[in-house]
C-alpha cells in the first residue's frame, strides 16, 4: 500500500540510521571575546561538526581597526623578549589594550562599551596572535588544533568526543604560511621553500609543527598540539581508574626510594602523562634535571626543578641541540633525578644507563607495548643496551590506549630480575600486576623479588615498615580523591608534607585538620 518494502526475513535494514542533533554545548572566552561553542552529528558527515560563533566585523569597522592596527603595530616598539615568555607576551598584551581601547573609543564612539572591549580583543588577535584560532586555542576541551589547507575546514581534537570538523577555514594558502612564519620568528626559526618543515612552540607552551605545499601535497598544513593547562594529577589517574590504589601506592614508593624506571606504551596511551603524575612523589630537597623533544613535563613549581628542550637546526644546518648532547650535559649539573623524554637511539640509552650507574635515579619513556616487548627493545638493534647494563634497571611500566572504549590504563608493572647463571648475563620480567580487559579489573601476580629487597637494603626497613609505608600512602591517596585535590602544585604539596613531618600530615588527615592554605610555600 504504498509503505516501504520490508527485508526479507524481518530483519533490520543495515544501514542504521544516525541520530542527529547538538550532543554538547558551551561558552569559551578569549581576551575578552566571547564564543558559544555547538557540537553535533548531522546525516551529511561522518564525524561530529564542532561550530563556533563570535561576534563578527562590520566591513566599515574593520577598515577602522585595520588603521588603528597599522597604526599601533609601528608606535610600538616590540622586543624579542617579550614574545618568547608568557609573562613577557601577557606584558605585550596589556601594554597593547592600554593603548588600544582609547583608540577604539575615540573612533567608534557610537558602540557600546562591552563591544569595545570585544573589538580590542579581536584586534589584540589579529595582530600579536593567530587571529580567530585564537577561539580554538583558549578552549580547554581541545587538544590539537589542525589545518589540513585552504581547501578544507581546520579540524581539532576534542578530549571528549575525539577528531572533530569544524565550521571555520582559512581563505588562502598564504594566510597558513603567514601564521607558521609568525610563530617561527618569535623563537628564532623559520620555514621557506628550502625548509618546509618546522618544529616551534607558541609563547603558551603549545608545540606547532607546519610543512609546505608541495611536501604536504593538498597545501601547507600547520598542527597545534596544546599544551595541558591543567596537568594531570595522580588524583585524576585513580579516579578515572587508569591507576588503582594499590598500584599507585607501590609506584610512589618506588619513586620516593629512587628506583629507575621506565614508562613504556603505544602512541597516545599516556606514557608521558603518567610520567608527569609520579614525579609529584619526588622529595623537595632533590634537584630534577628534565630533558624533552617536545616541552610537556609539568611538575610543581617549589621543586628544583630544570627543564631543558632540544632544538633543531636552522636552515644552515647549524644550531641543532641533540637529545644526546643534553643528556650529557645535565651530568654535569649536579642533578639527584633525571627525566629523559622518549629513548629512541642506542647512544642515548648508552648516557642514560651511564647516568644510572654514576648515581642518579633515572626515568624516561619508551615505545613498547608490554614490559616483555620493552625489554627486548632494549637488547636488541638499534638500542642494543648490554645485560650488565640493565641491572640498573628496576621497573617497567606499560601503557595502554584500548580505542574501542576510549580508555587509558596501566597494562603492566613489572620488574627486572637478575637470572643469570655463571658467565652469561641474562635478565627477566617478573610481572607484578597486569590489566584484565575483559573486567576492567587490575590483578596482582607475583610478589617483588628485586624493588622491596632493594629498598629494605637501602634504607634498613623491615616488612612491616614498609607495609606501613604503603599504608600511609594509600591513606593520603584515599583522602586525596576524597577531597578532590587535583591540583598539580597542592597535590606535590601535600606529598613534600609528608616527607617533611608524616606524623603531622597522617594526624591531619585522620582528624581532617589539613588546611590547602596553611601549606609551606616550598
Amino acid at each position: 500500500m504504498g509503505g516501504k518494502k520490508q527485508p526479507k526475513g524481518g530483519k533490520k535494514p543495515f544501514i542504521k540510521q544516525v541520530k542527529t542533533g547538538i550532543i554538547q554545548r558551551y561558552d569559551v572566552v578569549a581576551d575578552g571575546v566571547p564564543a558559544k561553542v555547538k557540537i553535533e552529528k548531522t546525516e551529511h558527515s561522518f564525524v561530529p561538526l564542532y561550530n563556533i560563533s563570535f561576534p563578527k566585523i562590520e566591513p566599515a569597522t574593520k577598515a577602522v581597526l585595520d588603521e588603528i592596527r597599522e597604526r599601533l603595530i609601528t608606535e610600538m616598539d616590540i622586543t624579542p623578549s617579550e614574545v618568547l615568555t608568557p609573562e613577557g607576551m601577557n606584558e605585550l598584551k596589556k601594554a597593547f589594550s592600554e593603548k588600544v581601547v582609547p583608540l577604539i573609543e575615540s573612533s567608534l564612539t557610537h558602540l557600546p562599551e562591552s563591544e569595545k572591549q570585544v573589538l580590542a580583543g579581536i584586534l589584540l588577535h589579529n595582530s600579536l596572535g593567530l587571529g580567530g584560532m585564537e577561539m580554538l586555542l583558549q578552549d580547554k576541551n581541545l587538544e590539537e588544533v589542525v589545518i589540513n589547507g585552504s581547501k578544507e575546514p581546520i579540524w581539532v581534537y576534542h578530549r571528549e568526543k575525539g577528531w572533530l570538523k569544524t565550521n571555520m577555514t582559512l581563505p588562502s594558502e598564504v594566510e597558513i604560511y603567514n601564521y607558521a612564519a609568525q610563530i617561527g620568528r618569535k623563537v628564532g626559526t623559520q620555514i621557506t621553500n628550502l625548509s618546509p618543515l618546522m618544529d616551534a612552540y607558541l609563547t603558551t607552551g603549545d608545540r606547532a609543527n607546519a610543512t609546505l605545499f608541495p611536501i604536504s601535497s593538498h597545501g601547507n598544513t600547520m598542527t597545534i598540539r596544546k599544551f595541558a593547562r591543567r596537568p594531570w594529577t595522580i588524583t585524576d589517574f585513580i579516579k578515572s581508574n587508569t591507576v588503582p590504589m594499590d598500584i599507585a601506592a607501590f609506584l610512589w614508593l618506588a619513586l620516593q626510594y629512587e628506583m629507575n624506571s621506565l614508562i613504556a606504551g603505544g602512541t597516545a596511551s599516556g606514557k608521558t602523562a603518567l610520567l608527569n603524575v609520579l614525579m609529584c612523589f619526588i622529595p623537595p630537597t632533590q634537584r630534577v634535571i628534565s630533558i624533552e623533544d617536545t616541552r610537556e613535563m609539568q611538575l610543581p613549581d617549589f621543586l628544583h626543578w630544570v627543564p631543558m628542550t632540544t632544538r633543531p637546526a636552522n636552515p644552515e644546518g647549524k644550531g641543532e641541540v641533540s637529545m644526546l648532547q643534553l643528556m650529557i650535559n645535565a651530568l654535569r649539573m649536579r642533578p639527584d633525578r633525571m627525566i629523559v623524554g622518549e629513548i629512541r637511539r642506542s647512544r642515548e640509552a648508552e648516557v642514560l644507563f651511564e647516568a644510572i650507574h654514576t648515581g642518579h635515579s633515572v626515568y624516561a619513556t619508551m615505545h613498547a607495548n608490554t614490559a616483555n616487548e620493552t625489554l627486548r627493545r632494549l637488547t636488541n638493534p638499534p638500542i642494543n643496551i648490554p645485560p650488565a647494563l640493565l641491572g640498573s634497571l628496576h621497573l617497567i611500566v606499560v601503557m595502554h590506549r584500548d580505542r574501542r572504549r576510549d580508555l587509558r590504563r596501566v597494562l603492566e608493572v613489572a620488574e627486572l630480575v637478575d637470572v643469570s647463571s655463571g658467565d652469561k648475563l641474562k635478565m627477566e620480567v617478573n610481572p607484578l600486576f597486569k590489566w584484565m580487559p575483559g573486567k576492567d579489573e587490575f590483578m596482582p601476580l607475583e610478589k617483588s623479588r628485586m624493588i622491596l629487597e632493594r629498598i629494605k637494603m637501602f634504607t634498613g626497613m623491615s616488612d612491616s615498615e614498609v607495609d606501613r609505608s604503603l599504608k600511609e600512602k594509600k591513606d593520603i591517596l584515599h583522602w586525596l580523591v576524597k577531597k578532590d585535590v587535583n591540583d598539580l602544585n597542592t597535590v606535590g604539596k601535600i606529598v613534600s608534607e609528608y616527607y617533611m613531618d608524616p606524623e603531622k600530615v597522617l594526624k591531619g588527615i585522620k582528624k581532617g585538620e589539613i588546611r590547602i592554605d596553611s601549606l609551606r610555600v616550598g
